[in-house]
C-alpha cells in the first residue's frame, strides 16, 4: 500500500514535469489522440519501468563494469506491441543472455503476446 507521504511527493514530481509543457494550444487529439501525448507518456513509462526491472534484475547498472564477469548481462531488446487502454504502444522489452528475465509489469501471456493492466492507474504503482 502507498503512503499518503509517498502519494504527495510523487504528486509534487509529477507537477514539476508537467509544468514544464505548454498545454495552450493543444488539440484534443494531440493529448488523447493515436498518438496523443498521453499515448507517448504511457510506452516511455513502460520503458523505463523494464529498463528499471533490468537493472534490479541483474543486480548493476547499465554499462557498469559491476556487471563484468557477472555470469549474466544485458542482451539487447525484443520490440513488442502493448495494448493499453487508450490504444496500442510499441516498446523494447530488454533481453538478458541467460534468458532469466521476466518482466514482472509486462508478463508474457500463453499466446507470447504482452499485455499490460487494463487500469492505467495500475502503471503508477510499482515502485
Amino acid at each position: 500500500m502507498v503512503t499518503t507521504r509517498r502519494k504527495k511527493k510523487e504528486k509534487d514530481v509529477l507537477d514539476q514535469i508537467l509544468d514544464t509543457v505548454d498545454f495552450r494550444g493543444l488539440t484534443r487529439d494531440e493529448v488523447v489522440g493515436k498518438d496523443g501525448l498521453i499515448k507517448q507518456l504511457s510506452g516511455r513509462i513502460l520503458q523505463r519501468a523494464l529498463e528499471a526491472e533490468m537493472t534490479g534484475h541483474l543486480g548493476y547498472e547499465k554499462h557498469s563494469n559491476a556487471g563484468d564477469n557477472s555470469g549474466n548481462s544485458r542482451n539487447g531488446h525484443t520490440r513488442k506491441t502493448v495494448l493499453l487502454e487508450n490504444g496500442s504502444t510499441t516498446v523494447d522489452v530488454p533481453r538478458d543472455r541467460n534468458g532469466t528475465f521476466e518482466p514482472v509489469i509486462l508478463p508474457s501471456t500463453a499466446g507470447g503476446r504482452r499485455c499490460s493492466t487494463s487500469r492505467s492507474s495500475r502503471l503508477f504503482s510499482f515502485g
